[in-house]
């Protein structure tokens, strides 16, 4: 029988090209070791599993979900993916708790439960982020068209720009993935140095938040710490001074930090690109064994 992937399943990016090929190779040599669950019809756990398989052509073992809510289902199978990215685990929370079960009403629970909504707050906690992660995530879940979802769950974009690409005219969104956006003019009477660029999704609220409060909240504490700080730095020449060199200083960093990311990816290339040369080499030589007892 053939499966399609469940929307909670799908919520969590995929593997790479590399780590697919990887599995494939182990499938291939010693079969699926550990069962896909599916739910509703579809593979709730191990799309991977499930699409190597069939790539390689092995059977692949099946078992339904047990009496287990879903969405706390697929958060514990996912929890141990030390490699996601912030962007990634808001997106994947935000999905998975806007998700209802077929026929379920809309406005109640995230799961099979009678649970309330969860706030931008909860969310947060749960994906261990920040509730402005939580809040672009929202903005882009709401508004973003799939080709723009897709470059965040994959790591292509942040969230920053993917919540910015949402609130063009979806027309234009694709297009924007790869390209720099416009600079924002400063507001009146804020310098260049201001410390904080606020961005508040003006996407309609949904059943998970944050609600309104919450944004009023967060709007009004930003502010308030963006003037005191520019106060300060108006009456102190010196801290000024201070202030520029820490940004420039953490400019540095930042290119550093991705120079470093880098080449911690050539390197994981490189180390998967061995291991399966390796496999190869010791294929080749257990052919070769073989051909020489025939000879013999």
């Amino acid at each position: 029988m053939n499966y399609t992937q469940h929307a909670l399943s799908a919520a969590f990016p995929r593997m790479t090209a590399d780590e697919l090929q990887e599995l494939r190779d182990s499938i291939a040599s010693a079969g699926v070791q550990t069962p896909i669950t599916i739910f509703e019809g579809q593979v709730l756990d191990g799309w991977n599993r499930y699409q190597a398989a069939l790539d390689v052509g092995m059977p692949c073992p099946t078992v339904q979900l047990a009496d287990t809510d879903p969405v706390d289902f697929v958060r514990a199978q996912n929890a141990t993916r030390r490699h996601m990215t912030d962007a990634q685990k808001a997106m994947a929370i935000t999905a998975i708790y806007r998700w209802r079960p077929v026929g379920m009403n809309q406005h109640s629970g995230s799961a099979l439960s009678a649970e309330t909504p969860k706030s931008a707050k909860q969310l947060a906690e749960i994906a261990g982020v920040g509730v402005r992660s939580i809040g672009q995530a929202k903005a882009v879940q709401t508004n973003a068209v799939p080709e723009v979802r897709s470059a965040v769950q994959s790591g292509e974009i942040g969230l920053p720009k993917a919540a910015a690409i949402a609130k063009m005219p979806p027309a234009q969104q694709a297009a924007a993935i790869h390209k720099p956006l416009p600079k924002s003019q400063p507001a009146k009477r804020e310098k260049a140095q201001d410390v904080a660029v606020r961005e508040v999704p003006t996407s309609p609220e949904s059943e998970c938040g944050p609600d309104a409060d919450e944004l009023a909240a967060q709007e009004a504490a930003e502010r308030a710490d963006r003037l005191a700080f520019q106060k300060l730095l108006d009456a102190d020449d010196a801290l000024a001074t201070s202030f520029a060199e820490v940004k420039r200083l953490n400019a540095e960093v930042s290119i550093l930090t991705l120079a470093r990311d880098g080449a911690m990816r050539r390197a994981n290339e490189a180390i998967l690109l061995v291991k399966k040369r390796d496999r190869h080499i010791a294929k080749l030589i257990k052919e070769l064994a073989a051909l020489q007892r025939e000879a013999t």
